[in-house]
């Protein structure tokens, strides 16, 4: 019994080969049709363009309105220039301060602490910002340990008096809460240097018990409610830095001059007509912003560019935008307003603390800040 041989014609095979490659390029195309016209790729470019918003820390309220994500590219550019954040700023800090001994919580999605947290009285840092937690829990005296208390924009109404059980209690920021009162207690931190009561708007005085805190190097009262400068800060004999800006200052006390180790004092945005003499007195002040506003009368000697003062007067054009608001959007809105402008004015004298000397032009700066 002979071999079968199977005799294949080349031209058929060949023919069969590229008919299947036709259709193969053909279904590739109308897969690529198919894709374009589907929401996958439309989901994926807004997962990502999410992705790079959340990395650079921008808020979802200013790329997703209504459930609709804008992805244009405009859009993402015109919000890192005007977002009240700075770009990746928390998520950098955060990546640095990673360790045991640090307790961090961020989100709205947090309206109270973690049960968990009772129990790690070993933390020397809490770093709460961006929630909707409004109270602090009394349990917070058993962090003795404690050195860094970083609590800004939350929705805080109130200081536990515990919080004086804190005697290692070096740093201390609730700015931009809702705090209208500060406990007495907090006088008892007695090794605080910097502190920071920024952005709570009704805030109008301070206890004199803050009198004791005599390592304060750092006080920030911007943007609250104070008609005069509070007592106990002028007992603050270290104080270099004193932000009492966007408040309704209408004069500085006469013994201000006792902060003799004073070098910056913020008072732009209050109503003030005159400057006192006094102000002379203080041979270590090098940066005094002003708004100029109402001014009408000022030392000359500020103004002297042989000194090394940098004085600048702002002139602020407030904006009424607030009509048709209830009381909350417009606590709300306002604070906004109020942090970035806080932030602009953060870059604007980091950069002129900078300058090795003061150039003429920057003796005394006059510009429009409308916001």
């Amino acid at each position: 019994m002979g071999h079968k041989v199977v005799v294949f014609d080349i031209a058929a095979i060949r023919g069969l080969w590229e008919t299947r490659v036709r259709k193969h390029r053909a279904w590739q195309k109308k897969e690529a049709d198919r894709l374009e016209r589907s929401a996958l790729e439309k989901i994926k470019e807004e997962w990502n363009f999410v992705a790079e918003c959340r990395s650079k820390g921008i808020p979802q309220a200013e790329y997703c309105k209504n459930g609709h994500v804008d992805t244009r590219v405009r859009l993402l550019e015109k919000i890192q220039r005007h977002s009240r954040v700075w770009p990746g700023s928390r998520s950098q800090e955060r990546q640095k301060r990673r360790n045991p001994f640090v307790f961090e919580l961020s989100g709205p999605q947090w309206k109270e602490l973690p049960n968990s947290l009772k129990e790690q009285t070993h933390l020397k840092e809490w770093h709460i910002d961006s929630t909707l937690i409004q109270t602090i829990p009394t349990y917070i005296e058993l962090f003795t340990a404690m050195r860094i208390l970083d609590l800004p924009q939350n929705q805080i109404s109130a200081l536990p008096a515990e919080i004086g059980c804190l005697k290692n209690l070096k740093e201390l920021n609730v700015g931009f809460n809702h705090l209208k009162s500060i406990p007495p207690e907090v006088g008892d931190c007695e090794n605080l240097e910097k502190v920071d009561f920024s952005g709570n708007l009704h805030l109008t005085e301070l206890p004199f018990e803050l009198s004791h805190l005599k390592r304060v190097t750092f006080i920030d009262l911007s943007a609250n409610a104070f008609s005069s400068v509070p007592i106990c800060v002028l007992r603050m004999s270290h104080l270099q830095w004193l932000d009492i800006s966007s408040n309704l200052l209408n004069d500085l006390p006469q013994d201000i001059d006792r902060l003799e180790e004073l070098q910056a004092l913020l008072l732009y945005k209050n109503k003030l007509s005159y400057l006192p003499h006094v102000l002379l007195n203080l041979k270590k002040l090098t940066l005094l912003v002003v708004s100029g506003d109402c001014l009408v009368e000022l030392p000359t000697a500020l103004c002297d560019a042989s000194t090394p003062l940098k004085f600048v007067s702002l002139m602020d054009n407030p904006i009424d935008n607030t009509q048709g608001q209830d009381d909350d959007e417009v606590m709300e809105s306002e604070q906004d307003r109020q942090h970035f402008e806080k932030e602009f004015m953060k870059a604007y004298i980091e950069d002129l603390k900078e300058r090795g000397s003061v150039p003429s032009y920057t003796t005394k700066v006059s510009f429009s800040l409308q916001l």
